[in-house]
C-alpha cells in the first residue's frame, strides 16, 4: 500500500510487457496466477438469508474494534464460501493489480486466440516459501517468528477466516488448467474448500513445530486494506478442471513443520509493522 509505483510497475505494466511479447512469440496456452484478494470481503448473507454484495468496514468501525462486517443497514452477516460470480471489491493496490493482470490476460487470450485461464489462488502455503519476507503468506510469516522464538503477531482479534491451500494442490490445479480445454476463458478459484481462523492457524503451527509454549500475540490493531473473511467455493474448479484438493491441513502443516526444522529466518515482521504504522496503514 506504500509502494504504489513499484507494485503497479511490476504487476500491471510487467504483465503488459509480457503480453506484448507474446504477440510475437506465440504460446499454445496461457495461465495467469490471480488472487482471492480481488473479492475483498467474501460472500455473505443476512441471518434471514438475504445475499449481501457490497461489504466494506469503515475506519470508524475498525477504530472501535468492531471487526465483523455488517450489512449497510447494520444487520449481522453470515459468511459463506465465495464463488467466482461474486463481483470484485478491490480493497488494496495489490488487489487492483491482480485484477488488472487477470483481466488483461483473459482479454489478450480472447483477442489473440490464445486459450487462457486465470486461477484465483487463496492462501497458499508449503515448503520453500520465503520466510524472511514479512509480506509473504501468513503461515510462512508465523513459521519465521516461531523459528526465532517469537510469538506470531495477529491483527484484529485473530478470528478472521481464510482458506489455506497446500502448494501441492495449487501445482496440481495449474497442471489441470493447462490440460483442460474447457478451462479456457475462465477465472477459477483454487482453495482447499475449507476455512480456519488466523488464530487457530498460529496455535496449530506452534504445536506442530514443537513451540506450543509460544502463544500468538493478538495485537488488536488493524491494517488498512485487510478484509475479514474470505474462503473458496471450489465447485467450478471441480467441474471445469476435475480438481480435488488432496492435502489435509494437518498433513500440510506437518510437512511445513518438518521443512522448517532445517531453516533460518531473518525476522522482519516488527520492522514492517513499524513501517506500516509510520505511514498510517496499521492502527
Amino acid at each position: 500500500m506504500y509502494e504504489i509505483d513499484n507494485y503497479c510497475s511490476v504487476n500491471t505494466v510487467g504483465t503488459g510487457v509480457l503480453l506484448e511479447s507474446l504477440m510475437e512469440h506465440r504460446v499454445r496456452r496461457l495461465l495467469v496466477a490471480s488472487s482471492m484478494s480481488i473479492y475483498g470481503e467474501g460472500q455473505a448473507r443476512t441471518l434471514d438469508g438475504e445475499p449481501v454484495r457490497a461489504i466494506e468496514r469503515s475506519a470508524e468501525q475498525l477504530e472501535r474494534g468492531e471487526w465483523d462486517p455488517r450489512s449497510q443497514d447494520g444487520r449481522e452477516l453470515i459468511f459463506e464460501p465465495t464463488p467466482e460470480s461474486k463481483p470484485p471489491s478491490l480493497a488494496s493496490v495489490y488487489a487492483l493489480n491482480k485484477y488488472d493482470q487477470e483481466r488483461m490476460c483473459l482479454l489478450f487470450g480472447s483477442s489473440y486466440n490464445v486459450p487462457t485461464t486465470a486461477l484465483r489462488f487463496f492462501n497458499v502455503y508449503g515448503p520453500d516459501q520465503a520466510l524472511s519476507n514479512p509480506y509473504t503468506g501468513v503461515l510462512a510469516i508465523f513459521g519465521g517468528r516461531l523459528l526465532n522464538g517469537k510469538p506470531p503477531l495477529i491483527f484484529e482479534d485473530g478470528e478472521q477466516r481464510r482458506d489455506f491451500v497446500s502448494v501441492h494442490d495449487v501445482a496440481a490445479a495449474c497442471a489441470l488448467a493447462l490440460e483442460r480445454p474447457q478451462a479456457s476463458g475462465l477465472a477459477i478459484n483454487v482453495g482447499s474448500g475449507g476455512s480456519s481462523t488466523v488464530r487457530e492457524i498460529a496455535e496449530r503451527l506452534a504445536a506442530v513445530t514443537g513451540h506450543g509454549e509460544i502463544e500468538p500475540e493478538v495485537t488488536g490493531k488493524y491494517r488498512v486494506g485487510d478484509i475479514r473473511h474470505c474462503f473458496a467455493d471450489i465447485s467450478l474448479a471441480r467441474e471445469a478442471l476435475g480438481y480435488e484438493p488432496r492435502v489435509r491441513l494437518d498433513d500440510g502443516m506437518a510437512e511445513l513443520a518438518e521443512w522448517l526444522e532445517d531453516q533460518t529466518a531473518e525476522d522482519g515482521v516488527e520492522s514492517a509493522h513499524r513501517e506500516l504504522a509510520a505511514r498510517g496503514l496499521a492502527r
